[in-house]
C-alpha cells in the first residue's frame, strides 16, 4: 500500500515541507529508509543520522526544522514521537483486511458470559462463566479469561494472557499449606493493552484492578488484590506483588519488582531491574539495583555490602568513644586524657 504525504498531513496535521506528492510506501527507522519510506526523529542524540538518512520523508519536532529541510521533505511537529504512532495506526487502517470469524469456532465461551457484538475473539480462547468482554475489544489466540472478569471497552490481549487464575495465596499450619480461596475477580478498564503471556491474578476478598489506559507488556505477572491507575505502564518481565498498588501514570522498567503492600504516588518511574521494597510517596524516577562488573569485583563488592552491619556498629561504637572523650572533664580544660 502507500500514501501520499499530502494526505497524511491533510490527516494527521502538521507542517508539510517539501512535495505533497511523494508517495510513501512503507515506514522504516533512519538508518535504513530509502526514498520511498518515511521516518522519524525523535531524539537529538540520533540527528546525526537524520544528515546521512536516505528516507523519501522525515518527521521531525521545529527544533531541527532546518536541518530536515534542508536535507530533503519532511513533516515538522511537536512531538514527533506520537505524531509516528499515530502514522502507524493510520496505515494500518489503510492495510488490506484480513477476512475472519468475529468469534472463532474454536473459542469456548461459557453461556452466561457476555460479550459485545464489536469484541473479537481469537482460536482457542476460552472465556468461562459470568466474564464481560466489552465493546471493540480483541482476544488474539489463547487468551483465557476466568469467572466474573470483566474487561473494558478498546481492550487488546495477546496470545497466552491468562486474566483471573487464583491468586498464590497459602496458610502455613502444621507444616503444610491450607489454601486460601481467592474470592474476588479481576476488572479491567478501558483501552488497555496486555502482552503475551501476561497474568493477573483474581482478588482474594477484592478485586483486582487495571484503570483506564493501563499497558502491560508480554511476560508480566500481576499478583492478587494489585491495583494500577489510569494511563500506568509496565514493561516486560515485571512483577507486582500481593495488595500493592500503582498510582496514575507510572512506569515501571523491564524486569522490576514491586513487593507487596506498597504504594507508589502518581508519577513515579521505577528503572528497570529494580525492587522497589518501601512505598514511594512523591513523584519522580527511582533506581535500586546493584551495579553490573567484573565477576571478580563484583564478588569483593558483594562480600564487602555483607560487612556492611558489622561496619555500621563498629563506627557507631567509635562515634561514642569520640562523644564521650570530648565530653570529659580533661578534654574540656585542654588537659591530657591520661596525665601521667
Amino acid at each position: 500500500m502507500s500514501l501520499r504525504l499530502g494526505s497524511i498531513v491533510e490527516t494527521l496535521g502538521g507542517e508539510l515541507c517539501g512535495d505533497a506528492d511523494r508517495v510513501i510506501d512503507g515506514l522504516r527507522p533512519l538508518e535504513i529508509a530509502q526514498g520511498t519510506h518515511i521516518s522519524f526523529l525523535s531524539h537529538p542524540k540520533y540527528q546525526q543520522q537524520l544528515a546521512q538518512s536516505l528516507a523519501g520523508c522525515v518527521i521531525v519536532s521545529s527544533q531541527f526544522k532546518v536541518q530536515a529541510c534542508e536535507r530533503g521533505d519532511c513533516i515538522v511537529t511537536d512531538p514527533p514521537y506520537v505524531y509516528f504512532a499515530r502514522l502507524t495506526q493510520l496505515w494500518k487502517k489503510h492495510l488490506p483486511a484480513i477476512a475472519s470469524d468475529r468469534i472463532h469456532s474454536s473459542a469456548v465461551i461459557d453461556a452466561t458470559a457476555k460479550i459485545a457484538p464489536t469484541a473479537r475473539i481469537g482460536a482457542l480462547c476460552v472465556i468461562e462463566a459470568g466474564a464481560v468482554i466489552g465493546a471493540d475489544t480483541v482476544l488474539k489466540p489463547r487468551v483465557t479469561v476466568g469467572e466474573n472478569c470483566r474487561i473494558g471497552d478498546r481492550c487488546l490481549l495477546h496470545s497466552g494472557v491468562v486474566i483471573g487464575a487464583d491468586g498464590f495465596g497459602f496458610a502455613p499450619h502444621d507444616g503444610v499449606w491450607e489454601k486460601i480461596e481467592h474470592l474476588g475477580s479481576v476488572r479491567i478498564g478501558n483501552d488497555v493493552e496486555i502482552g503475551a503471556n501476561t497474568c493477573i491474578d483474581r482478588g482474594a476478598l477484592q478485586d483486582t484492578v487495571l484503570e483506564d489506559g493501563v499497558k502491560l507488556d508480554n511476560l508480566i505477572q500481576i499478583a492478587h488484590n494489585v491495583h494500577i491507575g489510569q494511563h500506568s505502564a509496565l514493561a516486560g518481565c515485571a512483577g507486582v506483588a500481593g495488595s500493592a498498588h500503582i498510582g496514575d501514570h507510572c512506569t515501571v522498567g523491564g524486569g522490576a519488582i514491586v513487593l507487596g503492600h506498597l504504594e507508589l504516588a502518581d508519577n513515579v518511574h521505577i528503572s528497570a531491574a529494580s525492587v522497589v521494597t518501601r512505598s514511594i510517596r512523591k513523584a519522580g524516577h527511582y533506581t535500586g539495583l546493584f551495579p553490573i562488573d567484573e565477576n571478580a569485583v563484583w564478588e569483593k563488592n558483594a562480600a564487602s555490602v555483607k560487612q556492611l552491619a558489622s561496619l555500621r556498629d563498629r563506627i557507631r561504637a567509635l562515634e561514642s568513644q569520640m562523644a564521650q572523650s570530648l565530653n570529659s572533664p580533661h578534654h574540656r580544660h585542654g588537659l591530657p586524657s591520661h596525665p601521667e
